[in-house]
């Protein structure tokens, strides 16, 4: 989304939303003439003042990234600074190990350890889904004896081939009852998982959480699909998972995930950021980890073939090394968008913003 301002000064953000709902709700959330500054005032509107109807928390994401935007280049300072300063030089990040073509041929896993690590991003963490060790078979929410066998040697090739010094995550998509949850768990314990992401196929809070915990040493890691504290409250208040997992376009923007991050922070738990967007969505998670104190590490589709990504930002692409994102120096997001990449890479007869 764009935010235009009378001072000639235009904010960016990405909601989690698409262009004709966006284009569609706007009007109704009252914009036109407000102050770009009252950032917090704008947020509780939104998300707590609308009638008729419910606010679209998704689209509020995206407008509240693009207010951070404004303010920082109307101020001429950084988001991470207006968040009250930057608590690292540096953002960890991961990537994803989708290119691995077999996870049941040790051959093949050696490949593409090779291949990643000849990447220039350098990558210390991919996550892994434990559908890729079953090769197209049908998958959840029940795991069968053999593929909870194939899900194992998978993950076993993976960690032969990177070695102690590659961090690796077991990604579930939501698609496990509990049961089939706490083997696969316990099925991957041997390798080391950074964690077990999305494990049940139910996201929202119920004590089956709880029984997973128990049963695994593996941290347990969710949240890419809940909304503002509210949603994630529960998980936090039971200490349900070991670490959450807000999407800054999905989950309330940089404002709400903020408030999110204090309250995981009070109650001792870390905060990772799920992100498979584009730049826009890279930038606003790369400004809101730098400021927090409990955060974990960010998702990130940078460094992939083509770096179609990286291709979005006129003059200085982004800067990762060492799986590290450096903090970006310009005001606000620091991004400056090239329009002509985004009109090539946008569907026909549709606006990118």
């Amino acid at each position: 989304v764009r935010i235009e301002t009378d001072a000639g000064v235009t904010g960016y953000g990405e909601t989690g939303v698409d262009v004709a709902t966006a284009r569609a709700r706007i009007p109704r959330l009252r914009l036109e003439g407000a102050d770009p500054l009252a950032i917090e005032r704008l947020f509780l509107s939104m998300t707590g003042a609308i009638h008729p109807f419910l606010p679209i928390i998704p689209l509020v994401s995206g407008i509240d990234i693009a207010l951070w935007d404004l303010a920082g280049k109307l101020l001429g300072q950084p988001i991470y600074k207006l968040l009250g300063g930057p608590l690292r030089d540096a953002v960890p990040m991961y990537s994803h190990g989708d290119a691995l073509k077999d996870m049941n041929s040790l051959e093949s896993c050696r490949e593409w350890a090779k291949m990643m690590r000849e990447q220039p991003e350098g990558f210390t963490t991919f996550k892994l889904e434990p559908t890729q060790a079953l090769r197209g078979e049908q998958a959840g929410p029940v795991v069968t004896t053999a593929q909870l066998a194939k899900i194992a040697r998978g993950f076993a090739n993976v960690r032969e081939a990177v070695g102690d010094d590659i961090d690796i995550g077991v990604h579930c998509h939501n698609q496990w009852d509990t049961p089939s949850s706490i083997a696969i768990a316990r099925a991957t314990e041997p390798i080391r998982p950074l964690f077990v992401e999305d494990p049940l196929s139910s996201v929202e809070y119920s004590e089956a959480w709880l029984a997973i915990k128990r049963e695994t040493r593996t941290p347990i890691m969710t949240g890419e699909k809940l909304e503002l504290v509210k949603q994630f409250k529960p998980f936090i208040d039971n200490h349900a998972v070991d670490i959450i997992h807000p999407d800054v376009s999905f989950a309330g923007g940089i404002t709400g995930c903020r408030k999110i991050a204090d309250y995981a922070h009070f109650h001792r738990i870390p905060m990772a950021l799920h992100n498979i967007g584009t730049l826009v969505r890279t930038y606003a998670s790369v400004h809101l980890a730098a400021s927090i104190p409990n955060f974990y590490r960010s998702e990130c589709r940078l460094g992939r073939p083509g770096r179609i990504y990286e291709k979005m930002a006129l003059g200085e692409p982004p800067v990762i090394k060492n799986s590290q994102f450096q903090l970006p120096r310009g005001p606000g997001l620091g991004l400056e968008i090239d329009p002509a990449h985004m009109r090539e890479h946008t569907p026909k007869g549709q606006d990118w913003a």
